[in-house]
């Protein structure tokens, strides 16, 4: 699916189709992360929240931004809770990376991972090292950064996700439901950041296909 350059916003918007299946798809796997940790709930809040990402993506507005924002808003209103909004901020906040670009390009990828980033902390009020899916996302914007191609940067993205996935389990969670958990926290990834390599994960599958 990747075009010589990068992604036009057709495409962009068929790769955040393919985001929100496999996050649907993984309904279960995310219920029974936060079930060791959480109240078990975060399976069910995202797919509500990538269910209605797909009503958005039927007809999305203007842009590969356009679609990104209205695949973020969708979130933001019917996922719940904190997820909903740290997971819809991920693609509204990243968005603007992309705003007047023909394509998705390796340096907009990048943008986006660093934009997404710094605006979940804001909203989040979290930094690194605190048990959250901002783990895997810093993992993934550092991983990306020397990409010399689209392809070769969401790719390096998806495997740095996976790695902050697994910083996770080694860390004791200080914010969020987990925190009252304390040290019985570690051994256990963070669901949030769970959700976060799937989404990369998808789009690493999409541009391969």
């Amino acid at each position: 699916m990747l075009a010589t350059t990068g992604l036009d916003a057709a495409a962009a918007a068929a790769m955040l189709r393919a985001v929100a299946h496999a996050v649907i798809a993984n309904t279960d796997r995310l219920t029974d992360a936060d079930l060791a940790i959480g109240d078990g709930d975060h399976g069910i809040g995202m797919r509500r929240g990538f269910e209605a990402a797909l009503v958005a993506l039927d007809a999305p507005p203007p842009g590969i931004d356009g679609a990104f924002r209205a695949t973020g808003m969708a979130i933001m209103a019917n996922t719940g809770g904190a997820a909903g909004a740290v997971f819809g901020t991920v693609f509204t906040a990243g968005a603007k990376a992309f705003a007047g670009e023909a394509e998705i390009s390796a340096a907009s990828f990048r943008r986006f991972l660093d934009d997404a980033q710094a605006a979940v902390a804001r909203r989040g009020g979290v930094t690194e090292g605190q048990k959250t899916m901002l783990d895997a996302l810093a993992h993934a914007a550092r991983a990306a950064a020397g990409a010399p191609d689209l392809a070769a940067a969401i790719r390096a993205a998806a495997n740095g996700a996976l790695e902050g996935v697994e910083a996770t389990k080694g860390m004791v969670a200080t914010t969020g439901k987990a925190r009252s958990l304390g040290e019985r926290s570690l051994g256990h990834p963070d669901p949030g950041a769970i959700s976060l390599s799937i989404i990369l994960g998808a789009m690493r599958d999409f541009v391969a296909a």
